[in-house]
């Protein structure tokens, strides 16, 4: 607590406040607070002391890094900063080695303390439990192209273990990979896998099998379909898929569900090596239902049903032309967000939470999504609402309605209120109603219903989560629950948006009440978390995978090396926005306004902006600003 003291007043010198904290690392080797405290104190420094030199980190990585791990070694308290930035600052450091190699300005210093950091990690690997590497996995997969031998050889020590504990879950994790289409990523990620059955025989007939299936599923995913067909047929059109399922010998396959993929961390602390990650019900691949049904939307993704070994069918949807690896990452940070809900007493009371679905990448463009049940998109139920009133607008009529961009803004205001939305009064409410007959669901699906978009409003503002349109958030008709999908579209400069039948429904007291309190709890969160959320942010903000920006028209893509990875340009421009915004601070037009905002100055600001015609008169029309 001194040494916390001091750094937060910043009135001592650093090595003053270092040795209070090392002083409590002598005193309790063993208490994971002190290692943490140490490592966090460490980094902090590190960009003074070594006018961010590279040549000079090493010898500090190298505490950072041992401390960090000593951390993790006794408990799991701080796993979702410790793990992400020891993992980053040993591999950065090791990429940066290898470029000053090619450079042809590498110093003896810098390769000796590279190998003495990778000893340490190896170190780690034996100490630390697989789980704890399984929550950082998706970061070391997307880091299998290493440049540094030595380093790739410690990481595919590393994946090797968590594969050997939990096949599993690590087999579909690694999919895209196994099947990337830039070979050498392909190659390494097969190195593992062959290490992996080195070390255990009997891995090779299931990896074998895993396989032989994932390439079934992309045949299935990538089957050409005409425009007016709806339904194919596993036993007619994917027979081979069929008939590899239910072979005798077939090897045991999970089916995929968030569920089951995502570890719990134990509750006690301490190491607890022989803790058990996945105490969930599995289920295991027995055979898919005959039909197949082909979805409207563009790409034309198939929804399937897969049997289970506990007799129960699963709904999954193939999606063709799409790279669900952004997708996937964001399902990882929601979930992040949800366990720090869990355990923030005002957000248990209000059961707050974000819902979450399995995502599962099988390569750069294809993957499948575990199907939500039960819901529909909100344009679905207003449209089907003003129908029965006879009140709908044709897309034919909304076309007139669209004025050119240079309208003046007192004609779009006039068009939007007089127009659009006193032709369409809010009906929200009667899905309600309706779904919900007798008071006590009604009254509880509504609750769920604020609290669940008030959530996701403030985590979607938060990373500037766009395509927000009426498709792509859904309700679930057993709770009343908003269920946002398609996470393609991030890191954008974004506005909530409430419409009149969103904030109509959520009762008498509009946004006031309910509605509020959840997003004032969840940005109280986000702030108080703000290191941890951020430093899973960063890790996949750098991932070299994964292209968050879409580059800018007229320039062509970055060009992919042969490992198919990209440097992210804008990673350092997203990150500071987003720490920012949760800091409160108001952006218009890159400008900053004002002093950061308080958490209720900023609900505040974001709901008055989210609900103000003047904004919502000016947004495509298409989005159904009026719905």
């Amino acid at each position: 607590l001194v040494g916390r003291f001091m750094e937060e007043t910043a009135n001592f010198e650093s090595n003053a406040i270092m040795k209070a904290y090392k002083d409590v690392t002598n005193l309790l080797p063993e208490w994971e607070d002190g290692n943490f405290y140490l490592a966090k104190y460490y980094d902090k420094v590190m960009p003074m002391v070594t006018d961010n030199k590279m040549e000079k980190q090493g010898n500090l990585i190298r505490y950072i890094v041992t401390f960090f791990g000593k951390a993790l070694q006794f408990g799991n308290q701080y796993i979702y900063q410790a793990m992400p930035r020891m993992l980053s600052l040993w591999l950065d450091f090791g990429a940066k080695v290898c470029e000053c190699e090619k450079a042809g300005r590498a110093d003896r210093q810098m390769r000796q303390e590279l190998s003495k950091i990778n000893s340490v990690v190896s170190e780690h690997c034996s100490n630390l439990a697989p789980y704890q590497f399984l929550t950082a996995f998706s970061q070391l997969i997307s880091r299998v192209c290493h440049s540094s031998d030595e380093v790739f050889t410690v990481l595919m020590t590393i994946v090797a273990k968590v594969f050997l504990a939990y096949p599993q879950q690590a087999m579909w994790l690694m999919t895209a990979v196994c099947k990337s289409s830039y070979p050498m990523r392909k190659n390494r990620c097969n190195q593992i896998l062959k290490k992996a059955i080195s070390l255990k025989q009997s891995l090779e007939k299931f990896i074998g099998d895993a396989n032989r299936l994932t390439d079934k599923l992309l045949e299935l995913c990538n089957k050409p379909v005409d425009s007016n067909s709806t339904m194919l047929s596993m036993n007619v059109h994917f027979k081979q898929l069929k008939r590899l399922v239910e072979e005798q010998t077939f090897s045991q396959i999970l089916i995929p569900l968030q569920s089951v993929l995502i570890p719990t961390l134990p509750s006690t602390g301490g190491a607890n090596t022989q803790h058990d990650a996945f105490p969930g019900h599995w289920a295991y691949l027995d055979g898919f239902e005959d039909a197949v049904e082909i979805l409207a939307s563009l790409q034309k993704p198939k929804k399937i049903s897969l049997k289970g070994s506990d007799g129960q069918s699963y709904t999954m949807m193939c999606k063709p032309k799409d790279d669900l690896r952004k997708d996937c990452r964001l399902m990882e940070f929601n979930c992040l967000i949800n366990k720090c809900l869990r355990k923030d007493a005002e957000s248990r009371r209000r059961e707050l939470h974000i819902r979450t679905y399995a995502v599962i990448p099988l390569n750069e463009e294809c993957g499948i999504i575990e199907w939500v049940n039960n819901t529909a998109g909100l344009r679905h139920i207003l449209t089907k609402l003003y129908k029965e009133r006879g009140i709908y607008l044709s897309g034919k009529e909304l076309r007139k309605l669209i004025l050119p961009k240079t309208a003046p803004f007192e004609e779009k205001l006039r068009i939007h209120k007089e127009v659009l939305c006193s032709r369409h009064p809010p009906v929200f409410y009667e899905w309600f109603l309706r779904t919900f007959p007798d008071p006590t669901s009604w009254y509880s699906s509504r609750s769920a219903y604020c609290r669940s978009t008030a959530v996701m409003s403030m985590v979607g503002y938060i990373l500037g989560l766009g395509d927000r349109h009426g498709e792509n958030i859904l309700f679930d008709s057993f709770t009343g629950e908003c269920v946002h999908v398609d996470f393609n579209c991030l890191f954008n400069k974004v506005r909530l948006c409430l419409t009149q039948n969103m904030v109509h429904a959520m009762g008498p007291m509009g946004t006031e009440g309910l509605f509020r309190q959840a997003c004032e709890v969840t940005i109280r969160l986000m702030r108080d978390q703000r290191e941890s959320l951020m430093s899973v942010l960063k890790t996949f903000l750098h991932d070299p995978l994964v292209e968050w920006s879409k580059p800018a028209k007229g320039l062509s893509k970055t060009p992919a090396s042969e490992t198919g990875e990209i440097v992210n340009e804008k990673a350092k421009t997203h990150v500071c926005d987003i720490e920012q915004r949760l800091q409160g601070v108001i952006k218009s037009r890159n400008k900053v306004l004002g002093l950061p905002l308080s958490v209720e100055g900023h609900v505040h600001y974001l709901i008055h902006e989210a609900t103000d015609e003047k904004l919502l008169c000016q947004m495509y029309l298409g989005w159904g600003p009026y719905l």
